[in-house]
């Protein structure tokens, strides 16, 4: 199986008798509360899903990131790990002291001890993230509303905060003994944020054809306006899942993080995540991960040219569409009839369609996958 990223999986869990000590002092310690995507960050470092990093990043790490998308230590990442914090959270505080962050309502996520804190400069992050400091990227955007001052550290996990989707929340080590007792060596991941139409099946069971198992493993977190709701995604999948894969062939688990819209550098970014979780293969579609018009249709395929030392090895998948001369779904490699004869996979097409109360045709989204959805009064966000 797939070495971890960086060669080791982290594990940042307290034993109980540290946590336990913790929790007895904890009136000692200065606390920090941290939203919902930030403790989903923690939960993400705890459990190695972003080894080799062991807590937020240090100035160091961020400038070369930033710079080259690699650590000090001359691993490749692609876009920093950080925890900001306001002047007046950090006005008591030096480095070496130990913090607890708590969620909103103060109860104890985890220890960080600090290693070293700093300001930053919002526009040159973002244009070193998105290559744009366009205020309607969502990216730039949440850059610009982060607090002045950035806290670097290793984190140790007190209480992990409760699943939104508990049975399919796999960690990393979880996955490697399941992939092992599933005799799977090949392994390739699926990155999603949307419910499936034809084309995703498509490149899911052309994929899943030269590899031994699928990790279908969607987004759940934080996503802009007018994505779908993490449970429509959740049980869209599982309708396809029941209704078209073989039983032993396909894992679905949740990928607790938020979408980024970093095109290209998100590709990297989810290519190291899914590596922790023991895939060796990564499928990477049209316009991965972007958004707008800010990223070109394939950059995310020329990224990883910049990065052969990777480990994980990505699948590349062009613009998909259903042929009616072919009578299957093809892409513009395989097919040599025009345009006319194509229904393609528009996102924006099919959402409409939903937002009708309509179902989109049996030759875009299978008629169950459609019902799912239409459960929901509004299955967006």
């Amino acid at each position: 199986m797939i070495e971890p990223h960086g060669g080791t999986l982290i594990n940042k869990a307290l034993p109980q008798s540290e946590k336990k000590r913790i929790l007895n002092e904890i009136h000692e310690f200065n606390k920090i509360p941290v939203n919902i995507q930030k403790w989903k960050e923690i939960k993400n470092l705890s459990f190695g899903i972003f080894s080799p990093l062991g807590g937020f990043m240090n100035e160091n790490d961020v400038i070369n990131v930033l710079e080259h998308m690699y650590l000090e230590s001359d691993v490749a990442w692609p876009i920093p790990i950080v925890l900001d914090v306001s002047k007046e959270e950090v006005a008591n505080l030096k480095e070496d002291d130990s913090i607890i962050l708590t969620d909103m309502k103060d109860n104890p996520i985890a220890l960080l001890n600090i290693e070293s804190i700093y300001n930053y400069d919002k526009n040159y992050f973002a244009e070193k993230i998105f290559g744009t400091i366009d205020i309607s990227h969502p990216g730039v955007k949440k850059i610009k509303e982060q607090k002045e001052y950035l806290i670097g550290g290793e984190v140790f996990l007190i209480n992990e905060l409760n699943s939104p989707f508990p049975n399919l929340d796999l960690k990393p080590l979880e996955t490697r003994v399941l992939f092992k007792a599933k005799k799977w060596d090949r392994v390739v991941a699926f990155q999603t944020r949307n419910p499936p139409h034809l084309g995703h099946e498509y490149i899911q069971k052309a994929s899943l054809t030269f590899n031994d198992g699928l990790f279908i493993n969607p987004v759940i977190g934080r996503k802009k306006q007018g994505d779908f709701l993490d449970e429509v995604i959740i049980e869209s999948y599982k309708t396809l899942i029941k209704n078209y894969f073989p039983k032993n062939r396909v894992v679905m688990s949740i990928f607790e993080t938020e979408m980024r819209y970093a095109g290209p550098k998100e590709a990297i970014f989810h290519a190291i995540a899914r590596k922790n979780y023991g895939c060796d293969h990564i499928i990477i579609g049209r316009d991965h991960a972007g958004v707008g018009n800010f990223y070109k249709p394939y950059d995310a395929h020329e990224i990883f040219k910049n990065f052969p030392d990777l480990g994980i090895e990505p699948l590349f998948f062009r613009s998909f569409s259903k042929c009616a001369i072919c009578d299957s779904v093809v892409n513009d490699k395989i097919c040599p009839h025009p345009p006319d004869k194509h229904v393609f996979f528009s996102g924006t097409d099919i959402r409409d369609i939903l937002l009708s109360g309509k179902k989109p045709t049996p030759d875009i989204m299978r008629p169950e996958v459609a019902e799912v959805i239409l459960k929901y009064q509004n299955p967006f966000c």
